[in-house]
């Protein structure tokens, strides 16, 4: 026996009523939208349910524990993704045209995404953004944000929250947009998914390469393969490299490579020391997988390799730090030792899932690259020296006509302290 369905609401009529028959019968949930929009509303919602209690025809859902983190530009900022999906059936659309994620007390606006901005940060699952392998992502597309009937779209939020406003400590998101159905169009707004933020702040951490000049690439926050590394594993979505940070050393005249960009040798990244960026003990080491010759891109490598030689350092409960992509024999930990900061662990090289020599390092919350969360980071201290404009990274940095980087002046220029850098800063540790 069907139990009675709850009154539906758009926003032509948030009251709404119990239908008086049983279920929807053969009625879509996409035509009750559009009926509950056109006609007029009475009465109360069932007293067994809350008042706000309705069908909505996008449901939602987050990928990680959100959590502030304060970047060079010296603002707070979340960067988290939201999972929508189309619950009507396949022949009714949902244009979305405005996603706000609010403070769930207050109801404050604190970020919002609506337009050409929606467009470039929302894509339907398996489907990629526009931009990802170039060198410079690609102008958002000119179309609305279409989903269509029973497809789930990701949509990347990034965000910088006002200054001298508190940080929410639990945020909603609201939906705005229009029902395209067989029967006609029916705008609609809803409030999903209430979510608390991160309550645990971000690990401070010492430099994890020795000193000198060093550029940031696939860092947070924009269409990267990193912030956008959208992966299916073990039957669950995850973002692995949310927020990691693949590092380069910067010679004297800005190069990063000089002479043949096909030697191992000719890039400076090569060789330098991996430091422990803080004390704990290892959990993880593997060595012996062999260097790619750059700058070829290399066939994707099997799961387990992806990370090509590394160590995994556990800091703290349910926080780990990453190393990768070493220099095979050049592990200078085993599993189980208890590391110092600044300790050497081994050298950059070129293993794994890696075109040019660089390390990849960042915060996990498991001792795995596959599967794992990656939450944000700190820095204790370093020196912004100026950033770069094009998207170099590890395909295309070593196809370059020279191995110096077009480096301009920064903003940010200056010292810094307990802050994350971001994408293609080049800084000072």
């Amino acid at each position: 026996m069907t139990a009675p369905t709850p009154a539906l609401t758009t926003a032509a009529g948030r009251a709404g009523r119990t239908p008086r028959r049983r279920g929807l019968g053969t009625a879509s949930l996409a035509a009750a939208v559009l009926l509950a929009a056109a006609a007029p509303v009475a009465g109360a919602a069932p007293k067994a349910l809350p008042p706000d209690t309705r069908f909505t025809p996008l449901t939602a859902s987050v990928m990680t524990e959100p959590t502030p983190f304060e970047a060079t530009d010296g603002r707070t900022r979340l960067s988290y993704e939201l999972l929508a999906t189309n619950a009507l059936s396949s022949r009714a659309q949902v244009r979305l045209d405005r996603v706000d994620v609010q403070d769930a007390r207050t109801h404050r606006v604190i970020g919002s995404l609506s337009g050409e901005d929606l467009a470039a940060a929302a894509n339907p699952v398996g489907d990629p953004l526009p931009g990802a392998d170039a060198y410079t992502p690609a102008p958002p597309p000119p179309e609305p944000t279409v989903l269509q009937g029973s497809q789930q779209w990701v949509i990347w939020l990034d965000f910088v929250l006002d200054g001298g406003q508190p940080v929410p400590e639990v945020v909603e998101h609201h939906f705005a947009g229009t029902i395209l159905g067989p029967s006609g169009e029916a705008p609609f707004e809803e409030t999903v998914q209430a979510t608390p933020l991160g309550r645990t702040a971000p690990l401070d951490l010492a430099a994890p390469v020795a000193p000198g000049a060093w550029f940031a690439s696939e860092s947070c926050c924009g269409n990267t393969h990193h912030r956008r590394g959208f992966a299916p594993i073990n039957g669950r979505f995850f973002v692995p490299q949310r927020f990691a940070i693949d590092w380069y050393r910067v010679g004297e005249q800005g190069e990063t490579w000089a002479g043949d960009p096909t030697l191992l040798d000719s890039y400076l990244s090569y060789r330098q020391p991996v430091l422990a960026a803080a004390g704990g003990r290892v959990v993880e080491v593997q060595d012996g997988v062999p260097d790619n010759t750059p700058p070829i891109t290399p066939p994707v490598p099997p799961i387990q390799d992806t990370t090509g030689n590394h160590v995994t350092v556990e800091v703290a409960p349910g926080r780990f730090l990453l190393y990768g992509h070493l220099r095979p024999g050049s592990l200078r930990v085993r599993e189980g030792d208890c590391v110092e900061p600044g300790q050497e662990l081994g050298l950059i090289g070129n293993s794994g899932n890696s075109t040019t020599p660089h390390l990849h390092f960042q915060v996990m919350t498991t001792p795995e690259f596959f599967p794992t969360d990656s939450p944000p980071f700190t820095f204790r201290e370093f020196h912004v020296l100026g950033q770069v404009e094009p998207r170099l990274w590890d395909d295309n940095l070593g196809i370059q006509p020279t191995g110096v980087l077009p480096i301009t002046p920064s903003p940010y220029e200056g010292p810094h302290r307990a802050e994350y850098p971001l994408d293609r800063e080049v800084l000072r540790f």
